[in-house]
């Protein structure tokens, strides 16, 4: 067992803050465990694309402050002269809503904020790029009661800033998008695309495919064009000066190379140190993200900590993770918490988020024998749709056969995404809750996931990037050990790891490939003499009637 995961607890948990890009993700966020959310308006924020009005804010804080939790605005733009005349309309906006904090960068807004609004909570933003305890008590001596740290600082830092600056709220991320230069003070973007990224303009140059051009003797340029015959002939590296023999590698594809896309950041490995360690506030990145995003990734965390907390000796991250990996991801990485960043830091050969489940849709109201749910993807017959309860650990597995149009009722094998498109599912058909249990536990806004279907490189690509991940946790040198003993290191990760491996074949219609977890759809859970020990664990936990008598066969 590890120091930190044997550690007295003496602190009170710290709060879970989550991205809120629109109100629909700031009440996601709030029924999926968030202490709380962080939002801005288009103006003077790194939040240009938010959706939020004024009406959308006003309604969020009152949605959040109903169920005890906070809302911080954000303002941590980089200001030019032409922004400080919209200063005076933004103090009547934070007059007006009252959020519980400010989230600021620039000194001069923080000062102006300051001295127009004294009891305001001010917070300093990660783009003012705090990375030692000296900038920390100066923040504090300025009146700032939190400092997020820039994600640059390791846990060794950080710890050390929480010795020296004992009365100051401190504040790290730890899940989301990793940016390639400070703590997203950028020119790159500037330069590419004629878009600010300090102005909340980011064109997100660094995740674009750069192709390798030679250079002939005659001074004339030439693509790179490698083929099937060609592609195994050459290995590209890249080799920094002061670093001779690291190479780095360059890698590229038929769609070019990503020599500047850092993978995402997920620090769910090492949160018992953080926990034990009594800093403030654990930020997730993702306002562009979806509501499934940062349903998912609240939910995770959210159990994550209060399972520490409630039993740390027993608490392991190999019981979070595959939830995590049900979310679009560019690969995770510990990024600089160990120190120095990680040469699987970075994904060189695909830009693209990818998961083994993607987002099916969320519940949009409820009826008396039915619910309404709004589909975001592509839905056929034999689907296995499973609900994230904010209150349930487990999944509510429903596998759906046909689709009744909640509008129409026109009854359909498929379905695809559209506007606020929506299909009435019967209570009936579930069959490991009660229809009052389901009402209970999944309230509207709650979201579904479903398999994604995942082409070979996509399935490679994800393994890779799992392997990758256990690399960073086990600290461990690529040429130390062989890549099977590695992942004979750690059990659970093992399992996890065959658990991806397997071939998906789609929707199925319960005739092969049972999960054991007693789906309504699955003839081999409901009828196998072998998941008779199942059926009764199930039929013992709800009290419902026994399922062999309640579930009839299916065609």
């Amino acid at each position: 067992m590890s120091a930190s995961n044997a550690a007295v607890v003496s602190h009170k948990k710290p709060e879970l803050l989550m991205p809120a890009g629109n109100l629909e993700k700031l009440k996601a966020a709030i029924l999926y465990g968030a202490d709380a959310v962080y939002l801005g308006t288009p103006d003077l924020s790194l939040r240009t694309q938010s959706g939020i009005s004024l009406e959308d804010l006003q309604e969020g804080i009152s949605f959040a402050r109903e169920r005890g939790k906070k809302v911080y605005l954000t303002l941590n733009l980089f200001s030019h002269n032409r922004d400080i005349e919209k200063l005076p309309g933004l103090m009547a906006t934070l007059e007006k809503v009252r959020p519980d904090g400010v989230i600021i960068s620039d000194p001069g807004i923080f000062q102006y904020v300051k001295e127009r609004m004294p009891g305001l909570e001010l917070h300093i933003s990660t783009q003012a790029n705090v990375c030692s305890w000296l900038t920390v008590d100066f923040w504090q001596k300025q009146g700032a009661a939190l400092v997020v740290m820039a994600r640059e600082v390791g846990f060794a830092e950080v710890q050390e800033i929480r010795e020296k600056c004992p009365e100051i709220k401190l504040e790290i991320f730890v899940h989301g998008a990793m940016c390639m230069t400070y703590s997203g003070r950028c020119l790159l973007s500037n330069y590419m695309a004629e878009r600010g990224s300090n102005q909340g303009n980011c064109a997100h140059s660094c995740r674009w495919d750069y192709k390798v051009r030679l250079k002939l003797k005659d001074g004339s340029l030439k693509d790179l064009h490698l083929t099937e015959e060609t592609k195994e002939l050459f290995d590209f590296f890249l080799e920094e000066e002061y670093r001779p023999g690291e190479y780095f590698p360059l890698e590229q594809d038929s769609q070019g190379a990503y020599i500047l896309n850092s993978k995402d950041l997920c620090l769910l490995p090492r949160l018992p140190e953080i926990l034990a360690s009594g800093i403030n506030s654990l930020k997730v990145e993702g306002r562009n993200k979806s509501a499934y995003y940062v349903a998912s990734v609240a939910r995770v965390y959210r159990k994550a900590i209060d399972d520490w907390f409630d039993n740390p000796e027993q608490w392991k991250f190999e019981n979070y993770l595959e939830d995590l990996y049900a979310v679009p991801n560019r690969g995770y990485t510990l990024g600089f918490h160990d120190g120095r960043l990680s040469p699987f830091s970075h994904n060189y050969y695909d830009v693209h988020s990818l998961s083994d489940m993607e987002n099916a849709g969320f519940v949009r109201a409820w009826e008396d024998d039915a619910l309404i749910f709004e589909v975001k993807n592509y839905l056929e017959a034999g689907e296995l749709l499973q609900f994230l309860s904010p209150t349930l650990r487990e999944p509510i597995r429903v596998r759906l056969q046909d689709f009744e149009d909640a509008l129409t009722h026109k009854v359909t094998d498929k379905v695809s995404a559209g506007q606020n498109k929506a299909i009435r599912i019967p209570l009936s058909i579930f069959h490991t809750l009660s229809p009052a249990e389901l009402k209970q536990h999944l309230p509207v806004m709650s979201v579904a996931r479903k398999m994604s279907h995942m082409n070979e490189g996509q399935k490679a690509r994800l393994i890779a990037d799992l392997e990758a991940l256990q690399i960073q946790i086990q600290n461990l040198k690529v040429d130390e050990i062989e890549k099977s003993k590695r992942l004979q290191e750690n059990q659970e990760m093992q399992m996890f790891f065959k658990q991806k491996q397997v071939i998906s074949k789609g929707p199925r219609m319960g005739l092969e490939g049972c999960c054991g977890k007693g789906c309504n759809g699955c003839r081999l859970f409901w009828f196998d003499p072998k998941y008779a020990t199942a059926r009764a664990k199930l039929q013992a936990k709800n009290g419902l009637l026994p399922v062999d008598k309640a579930m009839q066969p299916q065609n």
